[in-house]
């Protein structure tokens, strides 16, 4: 009898890992780079007794240990054990994500993880793995955009690495980073990435700029560049969100009748025009007005397709609320601001 029950739960096994096989070995895939970084990561301390680690990088480990004490103390985010140790990526990516839309509406492809809920992206260790799923993507009919993680948070369930990239970041954007990454161990819901994104970037860059004031003074040369840079893709923001409201009319806008090579002439179109006007914005850094990054990338040939406005929408589309909230309803108290969230928002 108990042969024959063995043999029963067996068998079910054998039908669920069949019937689940590529969330399965997707997930075998992603828990091998997870313990591919762990393994190789050092303890901080290690480095900094180290005589043969560079002393320039070394005061960069100092100020990201400073930056996560600022984020716990002041801000009162969650403690974390992460950014104690450190991982290098000897000039490789860390990893890939893929972020699918449908050609012709604003509307994300949706993946589904486990405890985690459904996001609008798709990560991978694994390049190989990652061009398959993009190709599959594609001859499905979405539009698809590959960016590589400069970091990423594993919520406070594994202690996060310091990776080698974050070093050659400014002391601002380094401060931002690391807030924005220690905000997801803090507050993290379920099926709600726009809402975990939102919240991460606006405590990043609000902990980033009160960070460098404390630090280095208002009248410091990183602040000061912070707070510039800052404004600048505020505007870039602001101009990317407006196209996306132009893509959205015109999509909405097509018949059903309406022939496909119709609707994707006006859909480069719209999108050419803007990427073209963004040469009027102008950067407070230089004083001079200057060609975006994403816009130099960007050719005839090569314009940014729905998965990358889908990317604004997603990181992007909320700040104005967060910020209002925070100065309009908790008159800038952050403190209040944060149990507000975390009491309105329960996290995983």
């Amino acid at each position: 009898m108990r042969k024959k029950i063995a043999l029963a739960v067996v068998g079910v096994l054998v039908v669920l890992l069949v019937w689940q096989w590529e969330l399965v070995s997707y997930g075998l895939m992603q828990a091998r780079g997870q313990v591919r970084i762990m393994v190789n990561s050092r303890p901080v301390a290690e480095l900094m007794a180290d005589p043969n680690y560079p002393d320039s990088l070394k005061q960069k480990l100092k100020l990201i240990a400073e930056i996560k004490r600022f984020a716990i103390d002041s801000l009162r985010l969650d403690p974390s054990g992460s950014y104690e140790s450190f991982y290098d990526l000897q000039g490789k990516p860390l990893m890939w994500v893929l972020v699918g839309a449908e050609r012709f509406r604003l509307v994300p492809v949706s993946f589904e993880v486990p405890i985690l809920g459904t996001f609008s992206y798709k990560g991978f260790f694994d390049e190989s793995r990652l061009r398959e799923a993009d190709s599959l993507l594609r001859k499905q009919g979405y539009d698809t955009r590959i960016n590589e993680v400069a970091a990423y948070s594993t919520l406070g369930f594994l202690n996060d690495p310091i990776l080698s990239n974050m070093l050659d970041r400014s002391e601002g954007s380094l401060a931002e980073l690391i807030i924005h990454e220690l905000t997801h161990g803090t507050l993290f819901v379920r099926d709600n990435l726009e809402y975990n994104e939102n919240v991460a970037d606006f405590v990043g860059e609000y902990g980033a700029e009160r960070f460098l004031a404390q630090k280095y003074g208002r009248d410091s040369e990183q602040y000061r560049n912070y707070v510039a840079g800052k404004t600048f893709y505020e505007r870039y923001d602001e101009h990317i969100l407006r196209g996306t409201r132009l893509l959205d009319s015109l999509y909405q806008s097509f018949k059903p009748q309406t022939p496909v090579a119709v609707k994707d002439s006006l859909k480069w179109e719209t999108i050419g025009q803007i990427v073209a006007t963004s040469d009027t914005l102008t950067d407070e850094r230089t004083q001079t007005s200057m060609r975006l990054v994403n816009k130099r990338r960007f050719s005839k040939l090569n314009l940014p397709n729905n998965a990358y406005f889908i990317g604004y929408l997603t990181y992007r589309k909320q700040q104005n609320r967060f910020r209002q909230e925070f100065e309009n309803q908790f008159n800038s108290d952050f403190g209040r601001y944060l149990t507000h969230l975390k009491q309105t928002y329960p996290s995983l």
